[in-house]
C-alpha cells in the first residue's frame, strides 16, 4: 500500500499545479483504496463569486448557502487528489457518476467553512473501477456538510467488489416540469469556481477529440438549474439530502427538459438533453438522520 497523503492548504488551492501534474505521465500503483487526504481551512464566499454562481444557476439569494455551493466550490480538493501520482489511475480517464449531498444544518453565507476531503475506498466493478471520495464542511468545528461523490474509470481491476446500495437511480420520475435552452456563456467562470479546467467543458473542438459533439457543462452547473426549477425541500434547520447520478452529459447550448415527481418526503427529478434516456436522475429530500 502507498504511503499516507496529506494535502494542507491554507487559501483556495490553485488550479495550476494540479492541472499540470495531471497531464505528466507517473508510474501508478494500483491500489484501489489510496490514502490521500486534503484539507483547506477558513474559506469564506466572495460576494462576488457567490452573486455569479447564483446567476448561473438561477439558484436564489438568501442568508445561507446553497446546497451546492460546498460541492462546486470545494470541488478543488477533489481535483487535487485525483491527479496527485499516488491516485492509482489519470484524472484524463475518470468519469464523475455519483453524487451524494447531505447538509445538517443551514450554513450562513458570511461563515467560515473547512473542508476536508479523503479517500473513503475503490471497488471493483464491471469494466472498470469505482472511487468514492468524501468531503466534509466544519463550521466553528462542527459538522455541517458532507457529500460523498463517486468516480469510475475503466480498466480491469480484479475481483468484484460488494454492491453498492445506492448505485441503481430511481425509474419513476414524474411528468414534464419545465423546460429550457441552457445559456451557452459562463464556462470558464464555472470552472473558476470547481478548479476543473478540463477542456471538454470550454471548447468544442477539444470535446470533439473525445467523441463529444459539443463541449459539456461542468455537473453542479446542470444540477444547480434543476434545483433552482424545483420545490425546495429541507428542514425547520436547513437539513437536506441531494442524491444525483450523473448518466450522461450535457453539451453546450442544447435544449433540456426537466421531470419531477413531488411527494411528502421527496422530490424526484430527471432531466433529458434531447435523448430518450436521461442525462441526470436526482433526488432531493430531509435525510434521516445525521451521517
Amino acid at each position: 500500500m502507498n504511503a499516507a497523503v496529506s494535502l494542507d492548504f491554507d487559501r483556495r488551492p490553485s488550479a495550476l499545479p494540479y492541472m499540470v501534474r495531471g497531464m505528466l505521465p507517473v508510474t501508478r500503483r494500483v491500489d484501489l483504496s489510496p490514502q490521500i487526504r486534503a484539507r483547506w481551512r477558513q474559506h469564506r464566499a466572495d460576494t462576488t463569486e457567490l452573486a455569479a454562481f447564483l446567476r448561473i444557476t438561477g439558484l436564489p439569494a438568501g442568508p445561507e448557502l446553497p446546497l451546492l455551493y460546498p460541492h462546486t466550490f470545494g470541488f478543488r480538493l477533489a481535483m487535487a487528489i485525483l491527479t496527485h501520482p499516488a491516485f492509482p489511475v489519470p484524472i484524463w480517464g475518470v468519469l464523475q457518476t455519483r453524487n451524494h449531498i447531505v447538509q445538517h444544518r443551514a450554513i450562513a453565507v458570511d461563515a467560515r467553512l473547512d473542508f476536508e476531503t479523503h479517500v473513503m475506498h475503490g471497488r471493483a466493478v464491471p469494466k472498470g473501477a469505482e472511487f468514492d471520495l468524501r468531503t466534509t464542511v466544519h463550521v466553528a468545528d462542527e459538522l455541517a456538510w458532507q457529500s460523498d461523490v463517486t468516480f469510475f474509470t475503466r480498466g480491469r481491476f480484479g475481483e468484484l467488489g460488494p454492491a453498492v446500495p445506492l448505485a441503481r437511480s430511481p425509474s419513476e420520475t414524474g411528468p414534464l416540469a419545465a423546460e429550457w435552452d441552457m445559456c451557452d456563456a459562463d464556462h470558464r467562470k464555472f470552472g473558476s469556481f470547481t478548479g476543473d479546467y478540463n477542456g471538454i467543458h470550454l471548447w468544442d473542438w477539444y470535446a470533439r477529440r473525445f467523441g463529444f459533439r459539443r463541449a459539456l457543462y461542468h455537473p453542479p452547473r446542470v444540477l444547480g438549474e434543476c434545483l433552482a426549477r424545483l420545490p425546495r425541500v429541507e428542514d425547520e434547520n436547513g437539513r437536506s439530502r441531494l442524491d444525483a447520478w450523473l448518466k450522461g452529459p450535457v453539451p453546450h447550448g442544447t435544449k433540456v427538459r426537466l421531470h419531477a415527481a413531488t411527494s411528502a418526503e421527496a422530490v424526484t427529478f430527471a432531466l433529458f438533453a434531447g435523448d430518450e434516456r436521461p442525462c441526470i436522475v436526482g433526488r432531493q429530500g430531509v435525510p434521516e438522520a445525521q451521517a
